[in-house]
């Protein structure tokens, strides 16, 4: 394709991890057992939640959501990345990379938006307890989950079309290991000032903005629970929200570090590593905080594995 004295390009190269064919056996197999873990750990979650009807309240319907995203962030990547570890040519067409970066961008948006959605579940959990299903009913659930899918997908849409529209010319290697935003941005051969404001202020709208008001959210949450009289109770009230804080602080601290200043950038290298962080990592990791941390997730383990023992025992006799 062509535009004047300009190329565009086809397909992209991804450099990846590693260029060592010994390495990217490795490497396949690592990548590939935790893509496994966490599929079926988030999988496992969801089917939780569903079948013990004691998880089914604002909160569990909100972690659902986050598996839901979870899972699907991690396959908008790492399938991709696993057929390269075992491919010589290591292409991605035109579109298949415009594809993968809207996906990858909008579910880490929907993300954000859901731990601020879930903060503010926890606030009302802790602060307002006696009004809790009053205030965080059906309705309102729904259309919280609807406006974090909504605000994710319109932003990522919106990078990926002023993204893709600019002239790549002869850049085609892109040095990462997916289709990722700064990345595929840096290709460009013309001045991309206004590509990294429209970073800066998405960043603002969909990572600082849901990251002040889980902020707020805990500011509040601390300050009820230091008020409360009796250690026990404190301690009830802080196990509420430890597995989402848990989850936020790892969220949000390399994101605010990755996005929220484009011309200071981390290394390229730290760029790798802070994609797998979030497409390997964070999707692995919350399913087990949300079971380990959670003395209602495990009560529900141990019912659901009581039942299948007791099946198993009599299919046995």
């Amino acid at each position: 394709m062509g535009t004047g004295n300009q190329t565009w390009v086809r397909e992209f190269i991804l450099l990846g991890l590693s260029s060592g064919w010994d390495t990217q056996i490795s490497l396949f197999i690592f990548f590939l057992i935790t893509y496994l873990v966490t599929v079926l750990g988030n999988f496992f979650i969801v089917l939780l939640i569903r079948l013990d009807s004691r998880l089914h309240t604002p909160m569990y319907f909100f972690l659902t959501n986050l598996s839901i995203v979870d899972v699907s962030y991690a396959t908008s990547i790492v399938p991709q990345m696993l057929a390269h570890f075992l491919a010589a040519h290591k292409a991605i067409p035109f579109v298949s990379c415009a594809a993968q970066l809207f996906f990858s961008l909008g579910l880490g948006g929907i993300e954000f938006v859901l731990l601020a959605v879930m903060a503010y579940d926890r606030y009302v959990a802790v602060c307002n307890p006696l009004r809790y299903s009053v205030i965080m009913h059906g309705g309102l659930c729904i259309r919280l989950a609807i406006t974090s899918w909504v605000s994710g997908s319109v932003n990522s849409l919106i990078q990926t079309v002023i993204t893709f529209q600019l002239p790549m010319c002869t850049n085609k290697y892109i040095d990462h290991i997916s289709c990722e935003l700064l990345a595929v941005v840096r290709l460009a051969c013309v001045d991309i000032s206004s590509n990294e404001i429209a970073i800066m202020v998405s960043s603002i709208v969909l990572l600082m903005t849901p990251f002040c008001l889980v902020l707020l959210s805990y500011i509040q949450i601390i300050s009820t629970i230091l008020k409360i009289q009796s250690t026990e109770g404190r301690k009830k009230a802080f196990h509420t929200c430890a597995s989402h804080l848990t989850v936020v602080v790892l969220c949000y601290g390399m994101a605010i570090f990755t996005y929220i200043q484009p011309h200071s950038s981390p290394s390229v290298l730290q760029e790798k590593l802070i994609s797998l962080f979030y497409a390997v990592l964070t999707p692995m990791l919350n399913p087990m905080i949300y079971s380990v941390r959670n003395k209602e997730v495990k009560g529900a383990w141990q019912k659901l594995l009581g039942q299948l023992t007791g099946i198993t025992s009599k299919l046995a006799t």
